[in-house]
C-alpha cells in the first residue's frame, strides 16, 4: 500500500529539503548551459510574493513547486521538481494541479512558466501541454533563448 501523498505550503528553507533542492539543481545543470538556467535557490524562493509547496510521502519530501506573482493577475510556476525515483505515478500532475489551484485562490488569471527545450525536459513539456499550457514568447524578465520553452495558460 502506497503511503498517502500530502502537499502543503512550507518554507523552502526547511532543514529536510536540502536533498530535494540539490537534486533539482543537479537536474537543471545536467544538460543546460549556466546562462540558460532560471531556477531560484532556496533563499530566493523564500521571498515575498512566492508561495512554496512541498510534496511529502510518509513525511519525506519527494517533490516541490513554487508560485511566483509576476503581475497583479499573473503568476509564474518555478522550481517544480519530483524526485526521479518517484516519477511515473502522476505526482507531477498533482503538484501542477496544486499550483494552479493556489494561483486561482490568489486571484491570478494567467500562469506562465519556462522550461528547457532539451530532450531531458520532454516529459515536463508534455505534462504542461496536457494541462492546457500553450507555447508563448518570453514574458517578464526573460529573453529569447534556444534552451528555453515559454508556456502560458489562462486559469
Amino acid at each position: 500500500m502506497q503511503d498517502t501523498i500530502e502537499i502543503a505550503r512550507e518554507t523552502p528553507l526547511g532543514g529536510d529539503l536540502a536533498e530535494l533542492h540539490a537534486r533539482h539543481a543537479a537536474a537543471m545543470h545536467a544538460d543546460t548551459p549556466p546562462e540558460s538556467i532560471h531556477m531560484l535557490p532556496p533563499d530566493a524562493l523564500a521571498a515575498p510574493g512566492i508561495s512554496f509547496f512541498v510534496m511529502r510521502q510518509a513525511g519525506r519530501p519527494v517533490g516541490m513547486g513554487a508560485l511566483k506573482r509576476i503581475a497583479p493577475d499573473e503568476g509564474e510556476i518555478k522550481s517544480m521538481h519530483i524526485l526521479s525515483e518517484m516519477r511515473g505515478q502522476g505526482l507531477a500532475q498533482r503538484m501542477l494541479e496544486q499550483l494552479v489551484e493556489a494561483a486561482r485562490a490568489e486571484g491570478m488569471a494567467r500562469l506562465y512558466l519556462e522550461t528547457g527545450s532539451q530532450d531531458s525536459f520532454a516529459p515536463a513539456r508534455q505534462l504542461y501541454l496536457r494541462a492546457g499550457f500553450t507555447e508563448c514568447g518570453p514574458y517578464v524578465g526573460y529573453q529569447p533563448d534556444p534552451n528555453s520553452v515559454f508556456l502560458m495558460r489562462a486559469i
